[in-house]
């Protein structure tokens, strides 16, 4: 578990700092065409994943041959799809009325063929719990993909430098993780020995494509009304704003998943990890969120410039969505390991149709408005997946709140005390670098927030504090332990 919080908060992090760099290198129109472009790509990758990736990790037993099998299987779709991108892109590019959409797509889609030869690997890896090889190939991948971008952009290579040092992310993942997993890949046809695999795939890579169409509705929408820049400015607002839940629920999500498959026979366990899982996450994430709302304009002035200051404003209204993400995607482990993914489907169409409505609903108030409806719909999400969990494992909605309410009792005073910081500094934000409100302001809270967490008496939190004490007191200078 600690591998992977450290290699999800470690990965955010530079994936931050170097998206940083970029954001100053190129313009948000350059984001925009990258992202259009991935709409597509993107869309078709969880077909060429099938979803079987996962159903590995599931499996109670698998053999050689079913690894084999999965890898063939991923090869010829991947292939196939890349296929049809490669004639395909001149019609994509007539399309949007830019010619070179079809040599960007045709370059971006070769990552279909080195896919199969990252995912097999990778599910060996997750599946034997060693994330923290997984965190290793993780990291030097962002190092590389990242430092190509970066390289590339300098000299004036535009969007080429997005698309070709995704690539070479991904030539570089598929060699480490294949080394890592001591895994070479070996060509099986007997499909139908995997036919368990490929059902709860399909399911797996059902909800995966709605969810991932409901997630770049909103930008194809901007894409085709708005225009390129307004779809770099949302990307880079969203992408900030699940940030916090990538590098803190994404970790949880993981080992919560694998466990829950484990256990699926007991009850009593999964619902105490669920809540568990729930109650931490909320604790440990929701700061960021508040800090998010408060000081979105400072943040995104000071570290991007003012180019991209119109993405504060929908950031703050997006950073709303932080607590529903967290409820939603741990739900959404509950359903994957209980194998209740065809109901999970229903919910997640719901939601993309809301997705649209609420897009196109908001456009007339520009970007703000756009991002108070999807948070609508993220209340709606959250609260429907709750009920498909709690009837998965029993749960009710007083467990949620009892869940939910240490968070509550710590992040309710420092949203005001947050406010509070915020107006002192107000009159001296036009003489002040932003970065230095940033930091004055989110120093305070943090410090608040750290001291109440550590000195209220929250019962339910009583290991956790005494944990954290302990190693407070281990890192101070001549600190004695507690007789």
């Amino acid at each position: 578990m600690s591998w992977l919080f450290l290699g999800n908060t470690g990965t955010q992090l530079l994936t931050f700092a170097f998206g940083v760099v970029l954001a100053r290198l190129l313009a948000p129109e350059v984001f925009g065409l990258l992202v259009t472009i991935q709409i597509f790509t993107g869309l078709a990758g969880f077909v060429s994943g099938g979803g079987m990736g996962q159903a590995l990790v599931r499996a109670k037993d698998v053999t050689q041959r079913d690894f084999n099998v999965v890898f063939t299987l991923q090869l010829l779709i991947g292939c196939c799809i890349y296929a049809v991108f490669f004639f395909s892109a001149p019609l994509f590019a007539r399309w949007y009325d830019f010619p070179l959409y079809t040599d960007l797509l045709r370059v971006s889609a070769l990552t279909f063929i080195t896919r199969p030869l990252v995912n097999l690997p990778n599910s060996i890896l997750h599946r034997n719990m060693r994330f923290k090889a997984q965190t290793t190939v993780r990291i030097i991948t962002l190092l590389v993909s990242s430092m190509t971008s970066i390289g590339l952009a300098i000299i004036g290579w535009g969007v080429w430098s997005l698309v070709l040092g995704g690539l070479s992310g991904s030539i570089v993942s598929a060699l480490l993780f294949s080394l890592f997993a001591r895994w070479r890949p070996g060509l099986d046809f007997g499909f139908r020995h995997g036919l368990d695999l490929a059902r709860y795939g399909f399911l797996v890579s059902a909800n995966d494509i709605v969810i991932y169409i409901r997630q770049q509705t909103t930008n194809f929408i901007l894409g085709r009304t708005l225009g390129m820049t307004s779809v770099g400015l949302f990307n880079k607002s969203d992408s900030l704003m699940r940030m916090p839940n990538s590098f803190i629920t994404g970790s949880v999500y993981q080992a919560l998943f694998r466990a829950l498959a484990k256990h699926q026979d007991e009850p009593a366990k999964g619902r105490s990890m669920f809540l568990s899982a729930i109650r931490l996450v909320c604790v440990y994430t929701l700061p960021f969120y508040i800090m998010l709302f408060w000081l979105a304009h400072p943040l995104i002035e000071g570290v991007y410039g003012l180019r991209w200051v119109d993405a504060a404003a929908p950031l703050a209204m997006l950073s709303l969505c932080g607590p529903f993400l967290i409820i939603e995607n741990l739900s959404g482990a509950v359903l994957a390991a209980h194998n209740w993914l065809q109901r999970e489907l229903f919910v997640q169409c719901a939601v993309l149709a809301l997705t649209a409505i609420a897009t196109i609903s908001g456009l007339s108030g520009g970007l703000e408005l756009m991002s108070a409806m999807l948070v609508l719909v993220s209340i709606y999400c959250a609260t429907h997946m709750y009920l498909l969990a709690s009837r998965c494992i029993g749960t009710g909605w007083r467990d949620l709140a009892r869940a939910i309410t240490p968070a509550a009792m710590l992040n309710a005073p420092l949203f005001f005390a947050m406010w509070a910081i915020t107006a002192l500094l107000a009159p001296y934000a036009s003489t002040t670098h932003p970065l230095l409100i940033v930091l004055m302001a989110g120093s305070a809270g943090a410090l608040l927030y750290t001291s109440a967490f550590l000195v209220l008496p929250i019962k339910s939190l009583a290991s956790e504090r005494d944990r954290w004490k302990a190693l407070l007191r281990a890192a101070l200078p001549g600190a004695r332990p507690e007789a």
